[in-house]
């Protein structure tokens, strides 16, 4: 830590501070520091795609969160991965690209009162930065620093669940990625030749790192933020203090501080500087910056429920893993191809549909693979197996964030209070019901399916919103906690623009701006977020 002065300090090198970072040190003629708690993404299992499975639950890549006991889980609590490293949760995550649905955006121009976040007006930014594997075309771009490509593999049971659902009525679709999701088939994914494409190879290395204008910290964790009262009586940030594990520094912003620690760290740090609910500040003996009691409200997460089939005649991970024969087989064609089971994103088939037919839209999602175990990092089943996850694209669930002390060690409080309303549970129930249709049709029958888990005992509403509750998880998309909104909206955190309503110089933005949850995986849509907010941070600060 050498200078402390910067024009730019973006807190968290993760999906929206690497490109953020690119973006604003393009600028010679401004200093810009980059801070990251975590480590350099020098750990090899962060590059091979399967290597998720060695990274969540790893002090090394994440943050060890959990969740407080859920109600809605039947007082259950849920591993909650974070990413800790450079890179962030794209160093970690499914790697699946998703922008979600065209109406998810034409609601936030609605909630925010600004038009440029209608979908013709963001598709721009997602092309911006893609590199699409077909070139570019009205959706999607080619040459930028996001790669997008086909996977890699191909299984016979996924092959089968997909015509199934073709049968049950859900199209085949090529491309998720063109406005409306709905249909069945093979995600895209980020990766580059078989190899996990993160935010940090995409655009910090060897970018940023060969201009003489930016600065990396790793291993350097942000206890808060620091404001300085105006003339006028309001507030702007002023900088930080970082703790690198031996000592604390202040950094110093002469234009903007970007806060992009994510859904979980974002809120934790505003709370932990005295911006936040008022009461909850005063409770662990924090002076009240600014009273917003958005701050860490508003969660909303993808939960998704795991039905397990037993199948026959057809190869599937839980056997080809199930020896050392088997093992050396993956290896070796993943270090000959780059293929293989050892290039796979933890999902390989998507399907978006509808829960019942007077859904007006496709409002579930299923990830399926060819393997099945009681949660990621346990083991796998020692029987052939597909497993077919299901969620609620657009729950109607709300949670929250909220810090336990006033030390910035200390993890928070995430209470996602999931199925914790009538229509969520509703959607639950028939999912799965869903799930049930596509399995019974004929393309499966060679494979003769038997539901494993839940069980067919399940059968009503209640049984199986109760059965959700013991056995759905997280599907890792936390977001809205410190959620854009229009002027008027006291839960409001941000404008359309990102900025910390009440505060000058500072700006949050990552997946906790979503005023509400997209339909679908949540990283792609936080890397246009970032797009869009370099833009502005740029323009605002031009002549400064």
């Amino acid at each position: 830590m050498s200078d402390t002065t910067f024009d730019y300090i973006i807190i968290g090198a993760g999906t929206a501070g690497s490109l953020i970072a690119n973006r604003l040190s393009a600028d010679k003629t401004k200093r810009v520091l980059l801070i990251e708690a975590g480590r350099k993404d020098d750990y090899h299992w962060i590059h091979i795609p399967v290597g998720y499975l060695y990274c969540i639950g790893n002090p090394r890549t994440d943050w060890l969160y959990n969740t407080e006991p859920d109600a809605g889980l039947n007082g259950r609590t849920l591993r909650y991965p974070r990413g800790k490293t450079l890179g962030g949760c794209s160093s970690i995550n499914g790697m699946i690209y998703m922008r979600g649905q065209s109406r998810d955006y034409e609601h936030w121009a609605e909630l925010t009162g600004d038009e440029g976040w209608r979908w013709e007006n963001v598709l721009p930014a997602f092309r911006k930065h893609e590199d699409f594997y077909l070139g570019a075309d009205e959706m999607h771009g080619a040459g930028g620093e996001w790669r997008v490509e086909k996977q890699r593999l191909r299984w016979d049971i996924l092959d089968a669940f997909a015509d199934a659902a073709v049968q049950a009525g859900v199209p085949h679709t090529a491309d998720f990625n063109r406005g409306s999701n709905e249909g069945v088939g093979y995600f895209q994914v980020n990766q580059k030749n078989g190899w996990r494409w993160n935010t940090a190879k995409a655009f910090l290395r060897p970018t940023c790192y060969g201009r003489p204008n930016f600065e990396l910290w790793t291993g350097a964790q942000v206890s808060r933020l620091l404001f300085e009262t105006l003339p006028d009586g309001t507030k702007r940030c002023t900088g930080a203090q970082v703790w690198d594990g031996s000592e604390m520094t202040t950094a110093h912003a002469e234009c903007e501080v970007i806060l992009s620690a994510g859904a979980i760290g974002s809120p934790q740090i505003l709370q932990l500087s005295g911006v936040g609910p008022a009461e909850l500040l005063r409770q662990h003996g924090i002076d009240v910056a600014l009273d917003a009691p958005g701050v860490g409200a508003n969660l909303q997460d993808h939960l998704q429920i795991r039905a397990v089939y037993k199948i026959e005649g057809a190869p599937t991970l839980n056997v080809l893993a199930s020896s050392l024969v088997g093992k050396a087989k993956i290896g070796l064609e993943y270090l000959l191809k780059r293929s293989g089971p050892m290039s796979m994103a933890p999902s390989q088939l998507g399907a978006f549909t509808r829960s019942s037919p007077d859904r007006a839209w496709p409002n579930i999602q299923y990830h399926v693979q060819p393997l099945s175990l009681d949660a990621f990092g346990e083991p796998l089943h020692s029987f052939p197996a597909f497993t077919a996850s299901v969620c609620n694209l657009n729950p109607t669930s709300r949670g929250s964030v909220r810090i336990k002390s006033a030390r910035f060690e200390d993890a928070p409080a995430i209470a996602p209070n999931y199925l914790s309303t009538e229509e969520d549970r509703k959607v639950a129930a028939d999912s799965l019901r869903v799930t049930r249709r596509i399995a019974q049709q004929p393309a499966l029958a060679k494979y003769k399916p038997q539901e494993w888990k839940p069980g067919v005992q399940y059968q009503t509403d209640e049984d199986l919103a109760r059965l959700a509750g013991d056995i759905a998880t997280t599907i890792f998309h936390p977001v809205g906690t410190t959620k854009m909104g229009a002027d008027g909206d006291p839960m409001a955190v941000l404008d359309a623009r990102l900025r910390v309503r009440g505060v000058h110089g500072l700006r949050v933005v990552d997946a906790g701006a979503m005023p509400t949850i997209t339909s679908g995986n949540t990283n792609s849509p936080t890397l246009m977020m970032a797009e869009k907010a370099a833009g502005w941070i740029l323009e605002d600060n031009r002549n400064r």
